[in-house]
Formats: C-alpha cells, structure tokens, sequence
C-alpha cells in the first residue's frame, strides 16, 4: 500500500527542486523554451532506467551485467530484438544515463556524445512498430543551439550540469504503485505552460480541469476500446481518462510539432506502451486521416474559436454535410464538435470544453446547434464553468457532454451552472476536488438543485430557439437584501427613550449659537444623500412626534426646519425615482446580458 502522506511529502519536494533546477539552469533562454532540454533530458533518464530494470531482470538468472551480456555478439542480438519487443527501443550499456554521469564525473563528456546518444535511441526503432512514436521526439531540443553556449565546451558544460542534477531526483521508478516521474513530468508541463502565457495553453488543460472532463466522458464505464483526443496537447486528457477506466487504445492528433513530441513523451512516462498509443501530427480539421475511425471516448480542449478554412469542399466532407452549414471562419469551435460527433461509436460519448459562445451566437453556429440538439439528440449536459482557469484566456468556458445512447434522458438536458465554485489564485483560478465532486453528482442524479442546476425538458429547448445560453435554465439572480422596517422602527424607539428632554434642549441651544447657515444646509444635504429614503421619512416622522415642546418653540430651529424639509422631500422623491429607475435598468441587462 502507498503511503499517501509519504507520498505527498515526496511528490512536493520533488516539485519544489524541479522547478529550482529549470530556473536556475536556463540562462538567457525563456521558460518555455528550455522546457524542450529539461523535459527532453528527463525523458532520457527515464528511457535509460527502464531499460537497465528491464535488462537486469532478463539476465538474472544468467549471472552476467548487461555491459557484459552486450560484448557477447549472441547475446546482443537477443537482447536488441527483446529490448525492441518490449520497451519499443534499445539503449547500449555506453549510453545508460547511469554511464554518463560517469563520464561527467570523470570529465569525459561532451554534448556532441548526448547527440549520439539521442540519434542512437531514434535509429535503433527504425523499421519497427514503434518507430513512428520515436522519431523525431528530441528534434526540439536543440544541442547546438547558441542560447546553451556559443562554444560546445560551454554547452557540454551546462547539459553536463542538467543531467547531474537530474540525477540527485528519486523518481522512483522500481516502485509501479507510484507514478512519480509521470507526476513530476505534468508538474513542470504545467509550470511551463504558466510561463508561456498565451502559448502554454496550446499544449496545457490544468490537473483538475483535465479531471472534471475525464469524469464527466467515463461516468458509468469501466472500460473503452478506444479514447480519443483532436487536439491533444501534451496528452493530459488522455491520461486522466486512463486513471478512471480501462483503455484499450489511445489515439491523439496534434498540429504543433513541439506539443507533438511531448504528448508521446508523456504518454510513454506515464508507462502506456507504444503500441497501445498513436499520436499524429496533423491538422484534425483540414487534414482528415481517420476516415473510418471510430472511438468509445472522445474528449478535448481545443483551441478556442480559432480559424479554420471553412472551405465549401468541406459541404462534401461527411463530417460536415450533414449540418447544411459550415462553422464560420473566424470560429471553428463547432467545426471539432462536428468533427467529433462524426468519429462517435455506436456507445460512443464525448466531453468537450468550448467557449460560451457556442451556446447562443447565430446564423450558421444557430444551424449546427439545432440540428445537434433536436435532429440528433445528442446533447446531454451543458456545464459552465468559473472564468480566468485556463491559460493563455481569462473567459469562462463551458463544458458540453454529449451521448449516442442517452440512457432515459432523451426528453431532457442537464444544465450546470457551476461558474462561482472555484479556488482564487494569483494569476489563475482553479476548481478543486469538492468542485469536480459537485459536478459530476449534479450531473449524474440529474436533480435540479436551486441556483445550480436544471433539468430542463426538450419543450423548454424548443421555447428558448435552442438557444442554451446557462441563465436561461439555471437562475443564479441574488436580490438585494431587504431593509426590515420593524428592525428601524425598534431602533429609533430605543434612541427617543434614551434621549432626556434636558440633554436635547441643551444640543438645540448649543446648535443654534454655533452653527452657521451654510454649514446647516451642507449637513441637511450630507444626510439626504446617506440616508435612503425609507429611513428619511421614518425619521422625520419620529423627529415631529419626539421633539418636545420646548424645542418647537424655538424660533430659529423652527427657520431652518421650515427652509430644508421641501428639499428634503424633493430628495426623497428623485432618490425613489431613481432607484426604480436603476432596477428596471439592472433588471433588463440580466434578461440581455447574456446574449451578447
């Protein structure tokens, strides 16, 4: 059994000398740029480490190293062909990491040796099933680049320094209950991503987002022939939903060729083998490769209302035609949906995060909607969520849940509206555990819960033009708290007792002597502008009752009341006015606001 409290401790100071390591190692080069030699490195190691524990295991009963077997030409070549086999690739003894930390410490390497190392790793794949997930994985990482030192002595310098601090981290590999280096690899992803600014979303969805989406595609399964992701990023989704349920393939497309390389790192550190993974490096929407695919899960963060060709060759595309309508140009949110409802088994479900816009913008976008909505019947929830959680935007995005099989809820939709339920951050908000636990419960007892969530029925659809904007279906409004008069009545009952006749005779006169008239008139408006109207008048009234006849024969006091209670009712009145005026203002930008 795990240690969870060890293991808390463990995964937090690994954390902690991580992100000690990339700051101070990087130099001059940004953030997200040294992520390629940190990550790519790590990488290594871990390659390298699997195949030391694999060969170690292999050899036990041979009595014989894996350097010795390796001078041995017929055991080399059983252990090239078991190595590839099993781990997909091979790694020679004089290229272990535990080899060249040797080396460093000796004085003996350079970085024109880590490139051998890294072109060795890639063509021992060639020709084999897992060729296509090595290839090209370290093209990012650049070891000639100027940036890690102009001369290679100042470059093996510094790749000397990553790989030896590298080496003090227990990643705790002999351990398969743990997934330490697969956690510490999402670590500094997302670290890196929050550096990149607008670029770290393009391969980054946070923990707990990625979490809520996996939970709300698997709910119910415990297993799926197939999970898929359009746009894939550095496979984070696709990782979470294997936390869940059982998967039997994983399929990922991604356009950015960096993202590319780190998803198929990433999937292999988690330990998914080669040949259960396929990532592809390729435009979802123009470029369709998988014409006759089909998956169990679909989920996906793509990017949000990004351009797409939006090309009338695509009316043709089976993926589109069906809709009549292309999604615009300058928005292709539905265009992945379309996309995505395409490649759907017969049981197949998808989990998606869009922009709200989705919900209700008109003309072709309106189109697609109904026909998903009402001709299909796909929809299963619309689930909003907290704004600034995401990196690179600050909106509030939504997330859309959509089932072949509906399961009994064919006549309804679920609505969520969970956007105040969220952990404010410096820089970015998050959702925690007791969130996702939230949304998912609403989501599966489909109950609705005042404020937070609705059942709403196809008929309600229907009346609202399929628009699905949240605050048509879930009302969060929160009225103004409400003055109790009862409560301002036995408060001013309580000061007219406590006041003696005496004490307010002596006030009047002292008022009087040293008062002057504009200082008066400046006083009256003060408290006309303080005191809503309500209490003004409650006031007045009392103050005529209360006041004692000594008092009212004052004739100065008399004067001043008799020059300030018209503008005081005048007062009363604009301020009353202008309240109601205000409500009916607030209340239609509630009814509109949405919609724009």
């Amino acid at each position: 059994m795990v240690d969870i409290a060890v293991q808390k401790e463990q995964k937090a100071e690994l954390h902690s000398k991580l992100w000690e390591m990339a700051n101070n190692l990087r130099g001059n080069m940004e953030a997200y740029e040294f992520k390629n030699y940190i990550l790519g490195l790590i990488f290594y190691r871990y390659l390298s480490e699997r195949t030391e524990n694999y060969m170690k295991e292999l050899l036990k009963d041979d009595g014989i190293s894996y350097a010795e077997a390796w001078q041995d030409e017929e055991y080399r070549e059983g252990l090239k062909e078991e190595s590839i086999d099993y781990l997909g690739y091979v790694i020679e003894p004089k290229y272990l990491f535990s080899h060249v930390i040797k080396l460093i410490e000796t004085g003996e390497f350079d970085v024109e040796y880590m490139e051998k190392i890294i072109n060795s790793i890639s063509e021992s794949t060639q020709g084999h099933d897992s060729q296509e997930d090595f290839e090209g994985l370290w093209e990012d990482m650049d070891l000639r680049s100027s940036k890690l030192g102009k001369e290679v002595s100042h470059r093996s310098k510094l790749i000397a320094k990553i790989l030896n601090t590298i080496n003090t981290i227990d990643f705790h590999l002999e351990n398969m209950e743990l997934d330490v280096l697969g956690d510490a690899y999402e670590y500094l992803i997302g670290m890196f991503a929050q550096t990149a600014g607008k670029k770290g979303g393009e391969f980054y969805t946070p923990v707990n987002m990625s979490k809520l989406v996996a939970k709300l595609a698997t709910a119910g399964l415990s297993e799926a022939r197939t999970v898929s992701d359009c746009a894939c990023g550095s496979g984070g989704l696709l990782l979470q939903v294997g936390k869940y349920i059982k998967v039997g393939q994983y399929y990922g497309q991604e356009l950015t060729s960096t993202t590319y390389n780190l998803a198929r790192m990433n999937m292999l550190l988690h330990g998914i083998p080669y040949n259960n993974f396929e990532i592809t490096n390729c435009d979802t929407l123009e470029d369709e490769r998988y014409e006759d695919r089909k998956y169990t899960v679909q989920v996906a963060n793509p990017p949000y209302s990004t351009n797409w060709s939006a090309n009338s060759k695509f009316l043709d595309d089976e993926r589109f035609s069906a809709y009549g309508k292309l999604a615009p140009k300058s928005t292709a949110d539905f265009a992945f949906v379309q996309h995505m409802i395409y490649h759907m088994d017969s049981d197949g479900r998808i989990a998606v995060l869009l922009p709200h816009g989705v919900l209700f913008r008109g003309n072709a976008e309106e189109t697609i909607r109904k026909y998903i909505v009402k001709d299909l019947n796909y929809l299963d929830a619309v689930i909003g969520l907290p704004a600034n959680c995401f990196q690179g935007t600050s909106i509030p995005v939504c997330c859309l849940v959509l089932k072949r099989e509906r399961n009994g809820n064919s006549d309804n939709i679920c609505f969520i509206d969970a956007s105040k339920y969220y952990t404010q951050g410096k820089a970015q908000n998050s959702i925690s555990q007791e969130d996702i636990d939230r949304i998912v419960n609403a989501y599966t007892e489909r109950k609705d819960i005042e404020k937070f969530c609705h059942i709403a029925t196809m008929e309600e659809i229907e009346e609202n033009d399929y628009n699905l904007n949240i605050p048509r279906y879930v009302d969060t409004f929160e009225p103004e708290p409400e003055v109790e008069i009862e409560v301002i009545e036995e408060t001013l009952e309580v000061k007219e007792t406590a006041a003696e006749p005496e004490v307010i005779e002596e006030t009047v006169e002292v008022e009087e002597n040293t008062s002057e008239p504009e200082v008066a008139e400046e006083t009256v408006e003060v408290e006309e502008s303080a005191i809503e109207p309500e209490v003004i008048e409650e006031t007045l009234v009392v103050e005529e009752t209360a006041t004692e006849p000594e008092v009212e024969e004052t004739e100065e006091t008399i004067a001043v009341e008799e020059t300030t209670e018209p503008e005081v009712t005048e007062e009363i009145v604009a301020s009353e006015d202008q309240a109601e005026q205000e409500i009916e203002i607030e209340e239609e930008i509630d009814e509109e606001l949405p919609e724009e």
